[in-house]
């Protein structure tokens, strides 16, 4: 009998609010912008566990320095590909005379994110955005955030890889007053930002 009541019940989750599932004439479907609302039963996308990548991403590191003997870094891999560009310009004519390491490095980053999400079943052509905010909308923030982290990173000399993630490893003071603020900002501008998303 338990069983049979389980089995019965196997199927009412927190969808069918503790009753018989709703029919379609009883809960007519809403349209959340252009989009239809997800299937209650569709499961959620399958995201890496934090503290797993977050782990992994410390070994990188590790791994960095010790087998190439520097750390980890992404802004400096766009100034060198700039200074190819415009070898004239005072700024990036630094760059000229560096290796392609980060180059090589931003490479693996894209690889490896393109097999991750193949991996998870995510790799599909779309914007992720919320349902409050249109595509073009999200792609002129995305463009301004990362021209803002650019410049920010050129005037901190190091962006979050370089100079929070690698000189954090060396226990460098500027890297971890740069860690530091960046977290607070971070968490001051969520709940603006939050509308977004939800």
């Amino acid at each position: 009998m338990n069983g049979g009541r389980r089995a019965q019940g196997a199927g009412r989750r927190w969808w069918s609010r503790g009753g018989t599932p709703a029919s379609p004439r009883q809960q007519p479907v809403r349209l959340q912008g252009n989009h239809l609302p997800p299937a209650p039963c569709a499961p959620p996308p399958r995201y890496a566990n934090p503290y797993v990548a977050g782990t992994a991403l410390g070994l990188v590191l590790l791994a960095s320095f010790a087998v190439a003997g520097r750390g980890l870094g992404a802004s400096g891999a766009f100034a060198w590909i700039a200074a190819r560009v415009a070898p004239s310009n005072p700024y990036f004519e630094r760059y000229l005379a560096a290796d392609a390491w980060l180059v090589a490095e931003i490479a693996g980053v894209i690889a490896g994110g393109f097999l991750s999400a193949a991996l998870a079943g995510r790799l599909r052509r779309t914007v992720e955005r919320g349902p409050r905010i249109g595509v073009r909308a999200r792609l002129v923030c995305a463009f301004g955030g990362g021209i803002a982290m650019g410049v920010g990173a050129a005037l901190a000399r190091g962006c979050t890889s370089g100079l929070a993630l690698s000189g954090g490893a060396l226990l460098s003071v500027g890297s971890w007053a740069f860690l530091l603020a960046a977290f607070a900002v971070g968490f001051a501008l969520a709940p603006a930002m939050r509308w977004a998303w939800r």
